[in-house]
């Protein structure tokens, strides 16, 4: 059997360049910048009041001025309003473009306003304060974000702030999510005494939606002749094939056969880990379009395990993202695990009052028990070489809830 390391150098050999596509700002989140973006003027543009109050020069305050004449009131947004004298000041509102001819801004707790006149009443005050420089975050053409970040909300507000309504980004693999069995029926059918309905197409429709992927679904019966038409049809027309059951060595386990009839080329088949032993990857390669084939096993935490573990690495090194840092959890209880196999233990996940993160075991009924998964937030990778684990020893840690 294949390592886990080994099956995930062999997935990672396989990344691929999509290309790069233009979107509307507002539709780019989630996606990989593939540009630069560069700050059309200085940032602030202006030298920005950040402080509602009166402004001043601060050489009247060095000269003993503690009552200025209030000239006009400049609200962000406003045309700059000059003073003629020392003894003048500009009432001001936070965002406002500071006046050239004055250089200090006095807050409102610090003054008095009355009749026209502001009162000054405190002396500690320092020239230039409450103040936002023009060009000191950035200078005009200075890169703000650079091509490879993930368009988070934090670059969209970058986007509209230099003026670019739309984003050169990169483009995202087409997938198609396939599942198989006569057993399962639609959601919204109800199933006899012994079928099921399908869930596995959406659960890794939802996981790929959190990470910017619109995958189809496809459903294959257990039919011989209907699986080598659909899986060719998909290979066809998707860069990516995330296949759902049928690869083991069942009677109705058409899928490899297909694949092989199809040539698509088996890069390994099992896993030496539980869950996900049967896991089968490969590749087809169709003249230009080159797909890639993920054929993870039936069981719901199988197919979950299989692709957080795999594919969403594969997916975030093909779009140019750094490797997440390994993150590590301390086992919350003893726990025993007998197969000479790379266990993903399913964990809730706590921090400590010492900054600890715990990994505390939910164990379920198998790979079959989805329900399980609602109730737990990562899988604790525990390595091959031992059973037997204890409470308060490290292991690397996989979340699966995006908020983690």
């Amino acid at each position: 059997m294949t390592t886990v390391e080994e099956a995930e150098k062999l997935v990672l050999a396989q990344m691929r360049d999509y290309g790069a596509q233009s979107l509307p700002f507002e539709q780019a989140l989630g996606y990989v910048l593939a540009e630069d973006l560069k700050a059309d003027r200085d940032l602030p543009p202006f030298n920005r009041v950040t402080m509602d109050g009166i402004a001043v020069k601060y050489e009247a305050i060095e000269n003993g001025t503690t009552i200025f004449h209030i000239k006009a009131t400049q609200a962000a947004g406003d045309e700059p309003v000059q003073i003629n004298g020392a003894h003048e000041c500009i009432e001001i509102m936070t965002g406002a473009v500071l006046p050239a001819s004055v250089d200090t801004v006095i807050r409102y707790e610090d003054v008095e306003i009355i009749a026209g006149s502001a009162s000054v009443h405190t002396r500690d005050i320092k020239k230039g304060q409450n103040l936002h420089l023009q060009g000191v975050d950035k200078k005009q053409n200075d890169v703000i974000s650079t091509s490879g970040q993930l368009v988070s909300p934090a670059i969209i507000s970058v986007a509209a702030s230099v003026g670019k309504t739309h984003l050169l980004v990169k483009k995202m693999p087409r997938v198609v999510v396939v599942s198989s069995g006569d057993e399962l029926v639609d959601v919204h059918e109800t199933p006899l005494p012994y079928q099921i309905r399908k869930s596995n197409s959406y659960m890794v429709k939802a996981v790929l939606k959190q990470h910017g992927v619109d995958a189809d679904i496809l459903h294959i019966p257990d039919e011989p002749a209907v699986t080598s038409e659909k899986i060719q049809h998909c290979l066809q027309n998707y860069d990516v094939l995330l296949l759902s059951g049928g690869i083991s060595m069942g009677k109705f386990d058409y899928i490899p056969q297909a694949l092989e009839d199809l040539k698509v080329e088996k890069l390994f088949h099992k896993v030496a880990q539980r869950p996900g032993k049967p896991f089968w990857f490969g590749m087809h390669n169709n003249g230009p379009l080159v797909s890639l084939v993920f054929a993870f096993p039936g069981n719901p935490v199988a197919t979950f395990m299989c692709l957080h573990r795999y594919f969403l690495t594969w997916l975030n090194a093909t779009l140019g993202l750094p490797a997440k840092a390994t993150t590590y959890a301390v086992l919350g209880k003893n726990f025993t695990f007998q197969p000479a196999l790379q266990y993903y233990l399913q964990v809730k996940l706590q921090s400590n009052h010492q900054g600890q993160l715990i990994a505390t075991p939910v164990e379920g009924n198998g790979s079959g028990d989805f329900a399980n998964l609602a109730d737990t937030e990562a899988f604790l990778e525990l390595p091959p070489e031992k059973n037997n684990f204890k409470a308060g020893e490290v292991f690397k840690v996989w979340s699966f809830n995006h908020d983690l």
